[in-house]
């Protein structure tokens, strides 16, 4: 049975989080808890995410996370997958490191939003780790209140989920996490001591309901793939959105202008139009490897250039309109 679409909005804010398959404490291990982090900053420079919370606990991850132009999927598997490859190779470990593929609600009310926020920093105390987020080193807590040098989470914009001002939305922050660990005390009395980070429901979640608020919603990747042209058609399509010739993209010119062409073109038609590597490999007339390096290559120059990551929505805009999505 084929797994349900997912809803994306470009643009949209989502809570993310995945558990390790079989509940394995493995991110409790310092050194594997920094690797990961610092796998998710890379992404979030790389995709041009805002992240305004995060929480690595022992066994499954948060985080509050504003997606840009590329596609969730694309993120979470690239964080997900390299994550999971350096952590089994060194153990001659196999199969899969998660427990499903990951889960992520759209937010589109700002209020929710402070909750997602609250919720996710307020983890460890519900879990019983820590009485005070304060203590635990793996969430954004302490960054949002300027204890950290190089911060993951983007603290302005978190602080604008509950004031305009930067002091009074700290102070705001600051009293409803205070609040929420008073909370935790009285509800930890009747509780077992579990994070019951799948059980929370706070956000209104419905497929339909989405679909009905917000005109830019889009199923992941169903629209396009569904009507999506044939991958020898789409490159025609983006040649002529680039005013170069198709015989040149494919030649083996090795000038500037055209080793940028490619990557562009391989980074929009896979990350933007769902083309597989093997397919646009072979209408590129190049081994799958090198348009996966181009690919790579495309993402990283994006993440430091922003000349260069308007000229990817632009060409992906431009082939939308040309074929009419």
């Amino acid at each position: 049975m084929p797994r349900k679409p997912r809803i994306e909005v470009e643009g949209g804010v989502y809570h993310v989080y995945n558990r390790v398959a079989s509940g394995e404490r493995l991110l409790a291990d310092p050194e594997v808890a920094v690797d990961f982090i610092e796998r998710v900053r890379s992404i979030k420079e790389r995709d041009g995410w805002t992240l305004f919370a995060w929480c690595l606990m022992a066994n499954h991850f948060h985080l509050a996370v504003r997606r840009s132009t590329v596609d969730l999927a694309v993120s979470l598997h690239a964080l997900q997958g390299t994550f999971s490859r350096a952590f089994n190779r060194p153990r001659s470990r196999s199969g899969s490191l998660w427990q499903s593929r990951y889960q992520a609600r759209l937010i589109d009310e700002q209020r929710y939003l402070s909750q997602v926020v609250l919720y996710i920093h307020l983890n460890p105390v519900r879990a019983g780790f820590v009485d005070d987020p304060l203590s635990y080193p793996y969430s954004g807590h302490q960054e949002i209140l300027h204890r950290v040098r190089r911060p993951l989470v983007d603290v302005d914009d978190a602080l604008l989920c509950f004031e305009e001002r930067r002091g009074a939305a700290r102070r705001t922050y600051l009293a409803a996490i205070q609040a929420g660990m008073k909370a935790e005390r009285i509800a930890g009395q009747s509780r077992d001591g579990r994070d019951d980070w799948r059980g929370w429901v706070t956000i209104p979640w419905s497929d339909e309901a989405l679909e009905r608020r917000s005109a830019r919603a889009v199923r992941h990747g169903a629209d396009r793939l569904e009507r999506r042209p044939a991958a020898v058609d789409l490159l025609t399509t983006v040649c002529e959105a680039l005013s170069i010739a198709q015989i040149d993209l494919c030649g083996s010119s090795r000038t500037q202008q055209m080793a940028t062409s490619r990557r562009l073109v391989a980074a929009v038609l896979m990350e933007r139009w769902g083309v597989p590597r093997r397919e646009l490999a072979a209408v590129l007339g190049r081994n799958p490897e090198v348009v996966s390096h181009w690919v790579g290559e495309a993402r990283a120059r994006r993440a430091g250039d922003e000349a260069f990551a308007a000229r990817i929505a632009d060409l992906d805009a431009a082939v939308r309109a040309r074929l009419g999505f």
